[in-house]
């Protein structure tokens, strides 16, 4: 996919923009292209534009220009979200195929219409009026996250073993002490270790240092033992598969599985992200400030930090058992 080939210019030079000026990944721009191609298609077939028969991701886009793209309204996104709600496949391969989008999955893609039409009515000044200003995100559910708790999470490192036990036991350690996402992990280098840190390319290529503690300056220790007998094939990955390339995110997220299977842990309810939860719970519940927290996880805004103050609150506890009422049993009668 080369949204430079596939996309009109109307969208193209909004994806360069992001891409270019506000440094977004590969990754973030190819989202934002499939989000805009989907509701275009959409909008196509909503406005008779392609037999009603076409199927659906067969629709081209490359004739969108900006009269079509100002012929939007309103109505137009609310029958789009209709349309994800109830009419879209979750899977559009699978075989046992579901209908329906999510709220989160929703509101992402009218996250990026209304960035979209802010970026044509501010930045290129094509449009005087922005049709989906007033456009509202779905209601989403707060769920909080799911984690390790402190015994589950030494359970878990006490049980890594196998051909790859030094990598693998390196990897967890770096999950639960550093909190890192599975992109940045796979994405260490050995240039990127210092002797008390990593330098981590986190989202949007944004680079931070995360400090390490001595668990996880011996797990590296032990690990760079093991590694300096392999022949490497990509030499500057830190973390290496068994080809001896760069280990994948489904290697890792194979691996972590394993691992919290072999622990005795229920692994269809954690993940490698889960242990990112983990991490950031364990230290808030040791005294870290949310702050603190925000700069070691790399959070671009606070709000998605303070998720992680509400999984327990010493004083929600308290206040529980501070009722008049708290230790009142029934009497018999």
């Amino acid at each position: 996919m080369d949204y430079r080939k596939d996309s009109p210019e109307i969208i193209r030079e909004f994806l360069f923009y992001h891409e270019t000026i506000k440094g977004h990944s590969k990754k973030t721009i190819d989202e934002y292209f499939l989000d805009l191609r989907t509701f275009f298609r959409f909008m196509k077939i909503n406005k008779n534009i392609v037999p009603c028969d076409t199927p659906f991701e067969e629709i081209p886009i490359i004739d969108i220009d900006l009269e079509f793209v100002k012929a939007v309204t309103i109505t137009d996104v609310y029958e789009f979200l209709a349309y994800l709600s109830r009419d879209r496949p979750k899977q559009a391969n699978s075989r046992n195929c579901e209908y329906g989008l999510s709220a989160n999955s929703r509101a992402r893609k009218i996250a990026v219409i209304r960035s979209y039409y802010k970026y044509l009515t501010l930045k290129a000044n094509k449009l005087s009026d922005n049709p989906v200003a007033d456009l509202d995100s779905p209601k989403q559910r707060k769920l909080l996250p799911r984690y390790l708790s402190l015994d589950e999470s030494i359970r878990l490192l006490d049980c890594v073993g196998g051909a790859f036990k030094e990598r693998d036991f390196c990897i967890l350690t770096l999950f639960l002490n550093c909190g890192l996402r599975i992109s940045e992990l796979v994405g260490l280098n050995l240039s990127d270790l210092r002797a008390d840190s990593i330098r981590v390319l986190g989202k949007g290529d944004k680079e931070r240092i995360v400090y390490i503690n001595d668990a996880c300056a011996d797990a590296i220790n032990d690990y760079l033992l093991t590694r300096k007998q392999i022949a490497a094939i990509e030499k500057r990955a830190l973390f290496l598969s068994n080809r001896r390339i760069r280990i994948s995110t489904s290697t890792v997220h194979s691996l972590v599985k394993k691992h919290i299977l072999a622990a005795g842990i229920d692994s269809s309810k954690y993940s490698s992200h889960k242990l990112r939860h983990t991490a950031a719970t364990l230290m808030l519940r040791s005294g870290v400030d949310v702050r603190t927290l925000q700069e070691l996880l790399g959070h671009e805004h606070l709000n998605t930090t303070q998720i992680y103050t509400h999984v327990e609150s010493d004083s929600l506890r308290d206040a529980a058992n501070r009722s008049p009422l708290s230790s009142y049993k029934k009497q018999d009668t």
